[in-house]
């Protein structure tokens, strides 16, 4: 039964969808922000998988494709900075929406550009749209979830991610040989593009916020229904979401009522892990081939990192919402630093290669839709996108770090053994924020 009184005058929206099972209207809007996420994840990749195609085509060194990673990871942060508090002033359907469309159009100008500085530009332009997706799908799936199966939830939406990244390797492989590596781009927009008019059509804007807005409250009554039939609304109707609208600058609330130190620890969590993420995504593939892999398993070592991380994100999500954040993500960033560490050793043989990439993917690439998880658990509705997407704003420093420091490194002629050693130190100061929580932030429980 509902948390709807026998009268239908006050419905505590929580409660109700705590109270039901997650039904076809809940798994549809699940869906669309995972086909969303999943596209995000492709685009985000292609420029990674399609650069040794690049270097052979455009007769340049791989080192000088660090700025093109960099700027389309520059413009993911200003995206993720100003699109999740403009999510929290009008809505995550409207940015949601709005920022699918903007991405898949610059993917299908992409193939346009004709030198470094060209492309350099255009994935700026395409990050900003890039930048806005995770917080806005991650904040609708999880205030669409039963508190029982959240984190699960909004994980198995994060982890669109890294499966579009495992898809757009796989693509990837089949078409650069085949028609070359603008078609990546062009199936990266065209798809995108669809599934953003579906979500025009379909997808439900966050009740909760609408609530806390006192905005468009005869769709609320509409979606409840769609969650429960049984429910009685009438047009004296009450909605209970057990907060209150934070006024004032967004970004300066999350470091009130208590919330700095949770907001610093995952900002550093963040920060750490994507530097790891965005490393070996866009330099593991290049680095793999000039240690005498074929193009194809170059490209494969790429894919093994995100099968681990789609295999991490399944299993995570649903340990941490037996367990605990703390006691899942403290071993998880422990073993990704060894495992990191591990793929620079030389002479080790192809399957121990794989092995150790897959591991390092289901820690470091598994373990990013959990620290967003958590970002989302955190904090309340009307700062949930400005949290999740400051979080993930400044970690993209360290996604830009990361692919920026790897082509500095790869430049000096360091060897691979000693780069990756160098990159295992930020997952064990990932492990040592995780230490750093306490209370309702490590348990994820409220």
């Amino acid at each position: 039964m509902t948390a709807a009184t026998a009268a239908g005058r006050t419905i505590d929206i929580p409660d109700l969808i705590n109270n039901n099972k997650i039904g076809s209207f809940q798994i549809g809007m699940l869906i669309l922000c995972g086909l969303c996420v999943i596209m995000d994840g492709f685009d985000v990749q292609a420029m990674g998988y399609v650069a040794p195609a690049i270097i052979a085509d455009w007769n340049v060194s791989k080192a000088n494709l660090g700025p093109v990673f960099g700027a389309g990871l520059f413009g993911m942060l200003v995206g993720s900075l100003v699109f999740s508090i403009t999510a929290d002033k009008f809505g995550r359907r409207p940015v949601l929406i709005g920022s699918t469309i903007f991405f898949s159009l610059c993917m299908l100008v992409t193939p346009l550009a004709s030198t470094i500085e060209q492309l350099q530009l255009i994935r700026f332009i395409t990050g900003l749209g890039l930048g806005a997706v995770m917080p806005n799908a991650m904040a609708l799936a999880g205030e669409y979830s039963p508190l029982r199966k959240k984190v699960t939830l909004m994980m198995l939406v994060s982890c669109g991610f890294t499966l579009g990244a495992v898809l757009g390797g796989l693509l990837s492989a089949a078409l650069i040989p085949a028609f070359g590596w603008k078609s990546v781009f062009y199936v990266g927009g065209v798809v995108p593009l669809v599934i953003g008019v579906a979500m025009f059509f379909l997808l439900p804007e966050s009740m909760q916020f609408l609530v806390l807005k006192q905005r468009s409250l005869d769709k609320v009554a509409l979606w409840l229904k769609r969650i429960d039939p049984s429910v009685t609304i009438t047009a004296d109707t009450h909605y209970v979401v057990h907060e209150k609208e934070h006024k004032g600058a967004p970004v300066l609330q999350l470091f009130k009522g208590g919330r700095a130190r949770m907001t610093i620890l995952l900002w550093v969590m963040n920060f750490m892990n994507l530097l790891n993420l965005y490393f070996l995504s866009n330099w593991l593939p290049t680095i793999a081939k000039d240690a005498g892999l074929s193009t194809a398993n170059a490209v494969l070592a790429g894919t093994a990192l995100q099968v681990g991380g789609t295999i991490g994100t399944l299993v995570m999500g649903q340990l941490i919402d037996r367990s605990s954040f703390r006691r899942i993500l403290l071993p998880c960033f422990l073993v990704a630093a060894v495992a990191i560490a591990l793929i620079g050793r030389p002479d080790v043989s192809l399957a121990f290669l794989f092995i150790t990439i897959f591991v390092a993917g289901f820690c470091v690439v598994g373990g990013q839709p959990a620290v967003n998880a958590l970002a989302a658990s955190y904090y309340p509705t009307t700062l949930r996108s400005t949290g999740i997407g400051w979080s993930l704003g400044v970690g993209r420093i360290g996604s830009i770090v990361g692919p920026v420091l790897g082509g500095e490194l790869i430049r000096m002629n360091w060897p691979n053994s000693t780069i990756f050693l160098v990159v295992a130190i930020p997952a064990v100061v990932s492990a040592v924020m995780v230490m750093s929580m306490r209370g309702e932030a490590a348990t994820g429980k409220k």
